[in-house]
């Protein structure tokens, strides 16, 4: 097979269009510089064709990153005949991903599901994983058949409901307000919920960067651009996730909204941490 490795002249041709080519060439070498080109495709070129679970843990070997779980004793039983919805905060916009991808993947035999950025469906490493969402154009027309065969399907689904990774605000690093999806298919499928919080930051300029932007009014999402240079400065450190018990699908009853029933959980994922 063909490695894939990553090419910016390429996805702006294939994002942008023939508007691509009014892009300097030293915006795109800068591009290259953010993402990291050449380290990221050499560790491609390194994996080659192995997928799921090793792929993970090769990819938290190569971020020398160390991970503690606390509250491990919460993760439902394998072989219990029942599927799960892992919902987490989103503080790294990356890493976390990758590593919870990695402790329910060694739990649950690989039988997990992303829905991710759809740029990330082109790693093949990740692709049995992930279904995409298009942050940079329409969404696909079959994404909401995508995500009910999810949620049909027998794998356990991982989801940040915030959809974007945590912002700063007033000095606390908090998600943008969670969506409801989670509680709404949850039901629908009978999956309980199990709350997870990841510990864990990006850098000051990241914050200032996003919030300048959201000042400005740029509705692209200018600091996602930046979400790679972030992991690769969150090498070598050490992160918590912590594993909050499971909440019964019939708690979300008609007493709230699917929305309030969002946010409700969303409280109970932050205080996680207290409880310890």
């Amino acid at each position: 097979m063909s490695v894939f490795t990553v090419d910016i002249n390429k996805i702006l041709r294939d994002k942008a269009g023939d508007k691509a080519r009014y892009v300097p060439g030293f915006v795109v070498n800068w591009l290259k510089k953010i993402i990291h080109q050449d380290e990221i495709n050499q560790f491609f070129v390194q994996e080659g064709d192995k997928q799921g679970v090793p792929w993970l843990d090769d990819a938290l070997e190569f971020l020398d990153m160390t991970l503690h779980v606390e509250g491990r004793e919460n993760l439902p039983a394998p072989d219990d005949g029942k599927r799960y919805t892992f919902v987490s905060n989103h503080p790294l916009g990356g890493i976390d991903g990758v590593a919870i991808g990695q402790v329910l993947g060694h739990q649950y035999n690989g039988h997990i599901k992303y829905i991710v950025n759809d740029l990330l469906m082109n790693i093949h490493g990740l692709a049995p994983f992930f279904i995409g969402v298009n942050k940079f154009g329409k969404q696909g027309h079959n994404f909401a058949v995508q995500v009910d065969e999810m949620f049909n399907s027998d794998n356990n689904v991982i989801i940040f409901p915030a959809d974007l990774c945590s912002r700063r605000n007033n000095g606390v690093i908090h998600d943008l307000p969670w969506k409801k999806t989670f509680v709404s298919k949850s039901v629908e499928t009978h999956r309980d919920v199990v709350p997870m919080f990841f510990e864990g930051q990006n850098s000051n300029f990241f914050y200032r960067l996003a919030n300048i932007s959201k000042k400005l009014g740029i509705k692209f999402n200018i600091a996602m651009l930046f979400l790679v240079d972030e992991m690769f400065k969150n090498r070598g450190k050490t992160f918590t996730l912590h594993i909050g018990k499971p909440i019964p699908w019939q708690t979300f009853d008609s007493c709230k909204t699917h929305r309030e029933w969002a946010l409700y959980v969303e409280d109970i994922v932050y205080k996680i941490p207290e409880k310890k």
